[in-house]
């Protein structure tokens, strides 16, 4: 049977959501059951993108990628596919009605780490940002306020800044692999081989100004997505604290994580925060 199939699917992207991120996985099962499985098939569809550009490297990655975006739109056409990641996005895709240039947006983004390693101006690097993760936190908008479209647009801003603020950190955490093992530099105006404190700086001030036109969003969003999403918030908020503190010389050679017992911690204190109604 088909249900027999898309339970299958539904549990793969699950699985690709809790195994690849200890953190988003944890933040979303903070969600309302009713949208928690529609946020897994959104991460697990942008999670194989992008693991087809960054990870599959004794492999012709634009093949993959070419055929990966034909299954892709296949999919999404047909309202099937016998690839379960897709299959089980693009049941969410039509359940939400998601804005297919949100997709094709995305997918440009994952197209241009085949190629370009460094973004020289603020324009390329918002565009790329824009369809790497602004358009993920618009997709998962829609699934939030489970399609009222006078919600999303009131809400619009505030869920790409937050996935911005998201993107950058991602960034900043993953300086070095992204510059020694990928040969990529996202930051414009910034010199990774010689990055100093001033120059790190101004990055922080940019994300920390970011996650607050995301925090005022989280606020009002339905009760459904609000926790999950403040606790995603507050695990890249310790993050961003962490490499704040940590000298620009160290986040050039190391990678600076929060250890999973810290991740628990930090979900008590959150939880305590948004009884109390302190987000």
């Amino acid at each position: 049977m088909k249900q027999v199939f898309d339970d299958i699917s539904f549990r793969c992207n699950r699985m690709v959501t809790t195994t690849y991120s200890t953190s988003f996985g944890m933040a979303t099962k903070m969600l309302a059951n009713s949208i928690r499985q529609d946020i897994y098939n959104i991460y697990g569809f942008v999670r194989l993108a992008d693991e087809i550009v960054d990870s599959f490297h004794s492999f012709d990655k634009k093949t993959l990628l070419d055929r990966f975006e034909i299954s892709l739109y296949e999919a999404l056409d047909e309202r099937i596919s016998v690839n379960p990641i897709l299959n089980a996005f693009q049941h969410t895709y039509h359940k939400f009605n998601l804005d297919r240039a949100f997709v094709e947006a995305f997918m440009h983004s994952m197209r241009m780490d085949l190629t370009k390693s460094n973004y020289l101006t603020v324009e390329e690097y918002q565009n790329y940002i824009y369809g790497s993760a602004d358009v993920v936190g618009l997709m998962c908008l829609k699934v939030f306020v489970d399609g009222n479209e006078k919600q999303f647009l009131s809400l619009k801003d505030a869920a790409m800044s937050l996935g911005s603020a998201f993107q950058k950190v991602n960034f900043l955490r993953d300086l070095k692999a992204d510059f020694e093992g990928l040969n990529r530099t996202y930051f414009p105006d910034t010199d990774l081989a010689q990055l100093d404190e001033n120059s790190k700086a101004a990055i922080i001030q940019d994300i920390e100004n970011d996650f607050a036109k995301g925090l005022a969003g989280i606020r009002n969003l339905p009760m459904e997505a609000r926790f999950g999403v403040f606790m995603a918030y507050r695990y890249y908020s310790k993050l961003l604290q962490k490499l704040k503190k940590t000298p620009a010389v160290e986040i050039k050679n190391a990678r600076i994580r929060v250890s999973n017992p810290k991740k628990l911690i930090l979900l008590t204190r959150s939880y305590v925060k948004y009884q109390l109604n302190l987000i």
